[in-house]
């Protein structure tokens, strides 16, 4: 098949198993390999939709210029589809982007407005959202796609992700296993999936110092899990646990798939790893876990892969402590 953009290839990424690092009886875990969608992350499927959709509605149009907080994957998803759109995009930023990141949105023709101040949380989210809301009133046919709130990001996942999922999958599956950020993903892999399955177990994956649950909002340095806001479309009462794991769990998961699968996958797929490590033995015998790899480990080399470790854990009081400046 002769696709007709690289946007038409979004999707229709492979599930495999993860028996050499889960080789224990009882418990399979399979693993959607989103970071093999073309712009290298899962965040590809949200932006086609959300983008293509507003196209067709008439809410996007042709002289759109469309703004987004992002802390790399979701901006760099819609650049590359602006880019075939042929719409303005300017992306809202940190400090903590990674150089690799930045250099992405820009070969893609992405504006890029950085932040420098720190929101009331320590992270820089609502100073990003405040600097979106700026640039709206300034940019004329400005559009703010508005990830955490639109509600077309979880629909993505439940017209074409998980019908995906349930097309490839042999037998059942007891739950799944998914990191959580804007809550897209979970939302609508979940709404699908019980459809078919369900008494299926819906497990979050969130990171220390993420407030999306409820918990303390703490430092965190690794992007594309957690919020330090709760996202308007999550519905808490479709989750059926939540599993926090440290910054240093996140590096040792990513690099337990490398070593034993030749994955070689970003901060949330250590994160997922990790959660899964953690809920195994609690499991009942004979059950499958699904769960999503995101994206790349190459945007990550600086900050997981490098040697020594960037982020030690305290072990006297179970915080991640962040030798990055």
């Amino acid at each position: 098949m002769i696709h007709p953009s690289v946007v038409d290839c979004i999707g229709h990424t492979p599930l495999v198993y993860l028996d050499r690092l889960f080789p224990q009886p009882g418990v399979r875990v399979i693993a959607k390999l989103e970071f093999l969608n073309p712009a290298g992350s899962m965040k590809d499927r949200s932006a086609r939709f959300i983008i293509e959709r507003g196209l067709c509605t008439g809410t996007i149009t042709k002289d759109s210029h469309l703004i987004e907080s992002s802390s790399g994957n979701f901006g760099i998803a819609i650049a590359m589809v602006a880019r075939i759109h042929h719409l303005a995009f300017t992306c809202v930023v940190d400090p903590h982007i990674s150089p690799m990141n930045l250099r992405i949105l820009t070969q893609l023709g992405a504006n890029i407005e950085m932040v420098n101040t720190p929101d009331d949380q320590g992270g820089y989210l609502q100073s990003r959202i405040r600097r979106v809301q700026e640039l709206q009133k300034i940019i004329p046919h400005s559009h703010w796609i508005n990830q955490y709130g639109n509600q077309l990001n979880w629909q993505a996942h439940f017209y074409h992700t998980a019908t995906e999922i349930i097309a490839d999958l042999d037998e059942p599956i007891y739950g799944i296993v998914i990191a959580v950020s804007t809550t897209g993903t979970i939302m609508g892999l979940a709404r699908r999936l019980r459809r078919t399955f369900p008494r299926l177990k819906v497990f979050a994956v969130d990171a220390v110092g993420s407030i999306i649950f409820g918990a303390p909002a703490g430092p965190r340095r690794i992007p594309g899990i957690g919020a330090s806001r709760v996202p308007e479309i999550l519905y808490k009462d479709e989750i059926d646990q939540v599993i926090y794991v440290h910054e240093q769990e996140t590096i040792q998961g990513c690099r337990d798939l490398v070593s034993h699968e030749g994955i070689f996958a970003g901060g949330s797929s250590g994160s997922v790893i990790a959660a899964i490590q953690k809920l195994a033995p609690q499991l009942p015998t004979s059950s499958r876990l699904l769960t999503l790899l995101p994206d790349r480990g190459e945007r990550y080399l600086d900050l997981i892969y490098q040697e020594p470790a960037p982020i030690t854990l305290d072990v006297h009081n179970g915080t991640a402590a962040s030798r990055l400046s």
